[in-house]
């Protein structure tokens, strides 16, 4: 049988027809938006029809892209359609869709049928449980590690931690690695203390502490530590990228 229109499945194993093919091989001369308003009143939409979005893409006047408005039909609604549209082509259409029926009525009482569609579904079970697990993944991750803490630690308290977990680092590579990756200073009074960059994101901070010598003077130190958040941060980071370690 020659394919006219495109008759596509959806995940219940639903026949279903695109109503902007169907308007374009009908030949209708009006404009789709006013040739579907004809006849949406006469269905219920969600179960005759379900709007979605076209794949063809419209350069709009604004020189953006835009996607042209479609329906997802039911066989029974594009046959009708297709009778009151009244073109050269309805009858044709029409018994292409009785066509389109039948087969599938054939095959929904073939097991090795079946048997697909189930097989189908498991595969999309699949992967929406392995999209799901991606999404989770990072703080799955942190929940293995360390139990979320709301006190800064210090920088070699982080990296005991990473290598309770696998990470081959110490207190002297991960001091490393944060200045070369822009989270600690690397000259001057700034060397080893929070960038910029550590601030915004949250996940260093400064800890200043006043020191009293035995001579009587003062004296000020300064000690980078990795708050609640960035301990969150921080694991998930080396956890994903362990080949990423300098």
């Amino acid at each position: 049988m020659e394919e006219i229109i495109k008759i596509n499945q959806n995940e219940q194993g639903e026949t279903r027809v695109s109503a902007r093919e169907l308007h374009k091989e009908l030949g209708v001369k009006k404009r789709f938006s006013a040739w579907f308003e004809q006849y949406r009143e006469m269905y219920v939409e969600g179960t005759d029809f379900t709007g979605v979005l076209g794949g063809t893409p419209v350069i709009g006047g604004n020189g953006n892209v835009q996607y042209l408005q479609d329906y997802s039909l039911t066989v029974d609604m594009a046959k009708n359609v297709a009778m009151m549209s009244k073109t050269e082509k309805s009858q044709q259409i029409r018994d292409y869709f009785i066509q389109v029926e039948d087969r599938y009525k054939k095959l929904a009482n073939d097991p090795s049928y079946q048997m697909a569609l189930g097989l189908k579904a498991s595969q999309q079970l699949l992967e929406h449980k392995d999209k799901i697990i991606a999404e989770m993944k990072p703080k799955a991750l942190f929940a293995d590690a360390v139990d979320t803490s709301e006190n800064s630690i210090l920088v070699g308290q982080l990296a005991k931690m990473l290598r309770q977990n696998g990470v081959d680092i110490g207190q002297n590579r991960l001091f490393s690695w944060l200045r070369e990756h822009e989270y600690l200073g690397v000259r001057g009074e700034q060397r080893n203390l929070p960038t910029q960059k550590s601030v915004d994101l949250e996940v260093m901070e400064t800890k200043t502490r006043t020191v009293n010598n035995p001579d009587g003077s003062v004296r000020t130190t300064n000690t980078p530590k990795i708050t609640g958040k960035g301990q969150i941060y921080f694991v998930n980071k080396f956890l994903n990228n362990k080949g990423d370690v300098a």
